[in-house]
């Protein structure tokens, strides 16, 4: 099986090719490589994954004319789509990147599946898209018409535009909603990866929510295998108990999430905990656009992928924290 990966050198997109190449797929990916964050961390992820069996091209999804050609040079059978512009803050500074990326850039992408016959796409959407539902846990069937910002809008048109495709073309696509993910390798525009880097640095910490901000936070482990789940379950397919294919839509959406909601507050906590050094913090309200608290209900994905995530927060940030003092250099 022939695996394209969007967005190889992101956070998600780099743990997931390495494990698929591990488990020897065929494994192809492309990456912008733009300079929201920290350029060296996204290529020693490429230098990593360079180092086994890994085919890689610099492109951007905007570029329908370089996708084109990497399309005609290879047979894909799957594409994870991962690319997109991330960030809540910066959709509110810049909001034209949300637009060219993940929804124009998300255009070419579906385009280009349906016209080459792949047999699944999957793609990530966000726990953001629930926005001021008021229900304590999230679960696949609320309404999530009130996103609060655009980045969480740029997913939610994500998922309608590739409902769209997969009702007029028969696109088999799958939808995943990912809740806080956080580990080694992370981004450094990341709330844990700020604490961390300042608490080690000496600087002080800024809690937003005065610290009553909840998130379900998931470890990578956990999320990589979520997508491995999904892989594995093939795609929707459009039939019934006989067999029988049925004007029906091939698409899906899950929610991957810990099912566990932390505070700002005990998560810091924790922090200070395994680094063995008190943070200086900075208690502030809720900054525009953010959600004051997510929580996955994954019985969806219980039921029908067999998703159980192992990782704590106590073991997923011991792990993140040893990885960030290697990596950083750190004693």
């Amino acid at each position: 099986m022939k695996i394209l990966i969007t967005g190889v050198a992101g956070f998600i997109g780099y743990h997931l090719a390495k494990t698929l190449i591990n488990a020897d797929y065929d494994v192809v990916g492309i990456d912008n490589l733009n300079s929201y964050y920290d350029l060296d961390l996204k290529r020693a992820r490429l230098v990593d994954l360079k180092n086994i069996k890994f085919s890689f091209y610099k492109v951007d999804i905007c570029n329908q004319k370089k996708l084109k050609n990497i399309f005609s040079k290879n047979s894909f059978d799957v594409i994870i789509h991962l690319a997109a512009q991330a960030g809540v803050r910066y959709s509110i500074e810049n909001p034209q990147e949300y637009i060219q990326s993940n929804i124009n850039g998300f255009f070419n992408i579906l385009e280009l599946s349906r016209n080459n016959n792949i047999k699944h796409l999957i793609f990530a959407s966000s726990s953001s898209i629930y926005g001021q539902n008021e229900n304590s846990s999230f679960e696949e069937s609320q309404i999530t018409d009130f996103p609060k910002n655009l980045y969480a809008a740029s997913k939610k048109s994500n998922e309608l535009i590739a409902y769209s495709y997969s009702s007029l073309f028969k696109l088999p696509c799958t939808g995943l909603r990912f809740f806080t993910v956080y580990g080694p390798w992370g981004r450094p525009d990341m709330a844990y990866f700020k604490f961390v880097k300042n608490i080690y640095d000496g600087k002080p910490i800024e809690i937003f929510g005065q610290g009553k901000m909840y998130r379900d936070f998931t470890y990578i482990d956990d999320i990589v295998d979520g997508i491995l789940k999904v892989l594995n379950n093939g795609p929707p397919i459009c039939s019934d108990r006989n067999k029988k294919i049925l004007n029906k839509t091939p698409w899906e959406i899950y929610n991957l999430g810990n099912n566990k909601s932390v505070s700002l507050e005990k998560f810091v906590n924790i922090i200070e905990v395994l680094t063995e050094k008190k943070a200086t913090k900075t208690y502030l309200d809720l900054q525009l656009g953010d959600m004051k608290s997510t929580l996955a209900n994954i019985s969806k994905a219980q039921k029908k992928l067999n998703f159980n995530p192992q990782t704590s927060i106590e073991v997923g940030l011991f792990k993140f924290i040893e990885w960030y003092k290697n990596f950083y250099n750190l004693k």
